[in-house]
């Protein structure tokens, strides 16, 4: 159907019961303070230090849960690996909440989120032990996503990726990076005390993370390499899968996005955590008691 300037049927996609399409929610039922974690489990270890849950949905692999914790709003959601996924979640997160999803109209007032991604990586640095935290000042990511969208300007920073290229001598056959900063208010007030680091965002778990298996790699150091730089006198000391399209995407549509990732495994060690269970119900119970 046409809706003539507003959204039409295949641009702005709803399921059946009227809820945006993949996440299944409607705007009553999200907080404005949002966890996001990529395994669909961790939503109920999340959800159940919640005092009380109001809504729950689940939908393949994104399922979510919107409760109180000490009298704090909070929705809990997974959004599955991959800057992919996120660039579905928090699409539909913002036009949940900043599009009327019956006429199809974008709101003139913005409803701003809180988006909290809690995850685990792999650290270049051994003086950053597993199931330690690192939050992310900085992301660069090598996926490309953003390069779809238009009016980045005020979100990417060109001297951190420029910086990048130059350091990496990066192949013109990869994507083109980009560098983003976390919002500074999240960080001061949920991740003060951790380490800071740039967060490395990759397209994938091996290959673009220099894990060689059967295939061989473009490039045998890319990981030494990229444990060597560093912007504003932050290193760049971790790799993971989401960061970079959470803080693009999140912050071009006007909302507040921080990273906080559990070490499982340090890649100059070699060491693979054997349990990070404890440290993760520690770091959720900590961001909980801070937003």
């Amino acid at each position: 159907m046409n809706y003539g300037n507003n959204l039409s049927d295949s641009e702005l996609v709803l399921a059946s019961d009227s809820s945006m399409y993949h996440i299944h929610l409607k705007p009553e039922m999200l907080a404005d303070n949002i966890i996001l974690v990529g395994d669909p489990s961790r939503v109920d270890l999340v959800s159940s230090f919640f005092d009380t849950k109001k809504f729950e949905t689940k939908n393949r692999e994104i399922h979510s849960c919107t409760g109180e914790y000490k009298n704090k709003p909070i929705t809990v959601i997974s959004t599955g690996m991959g800057v992919d996924n996120i660039d579905i979640v928090v699409t539909e997160l913002d036009a949940c909440v900043n599009i009327d999803l019956k006429t199809r109209e974008i709101l003139p007032n913005k409803r701003k989120l809180n988006l909290i991604r809690l995850g685990t990586c792999g650290c270049f640095h051994k003086e950053i032990g597993v199931n330690q935290y690192i939050a992310s000042k900085y992301v660069i990511g090598i996926d490309g996503i953003m390069y779809f969208y238009k009016n980045n300007e005020e979100v990417l920073i060109n001297t951190l990726s420029e910086k990048f290229v130059k350091y990496m001598n990066w192949s013109k056959d990869l994507p083109k990076p980009y560098g983003v900063e976390c919002s500074e208010n999240l960080l001061e007030r949920i991740a003060f005390d951790m380490h800071k680091a740039i967060t490395i965002t990759a397209p994938g778990f091996y290959g673009p993370q220099g894990r060689k298996i059967r295939l061989d790699l473009a490039d045998n150091t890319i990981n030494s390499k990229i444990s060597g730089f560093s912007f504003n006198e932050v290193k760049a000391a971790n790799y993971e899968m989401e960061t970079s399209s959470l803080y693009a995407l999140g912050k071009n549509l006007g909302h507040n996005v921080l990273t906080i990732c559990n070490v499982i495994a340090n890649r100059e060690t070699g060491e693979f955590t054997e349990d990070y269970h404890v440290s993760m119900n520690n770091l959720i119970e900590l961001v909980l008691e801070r937003i």
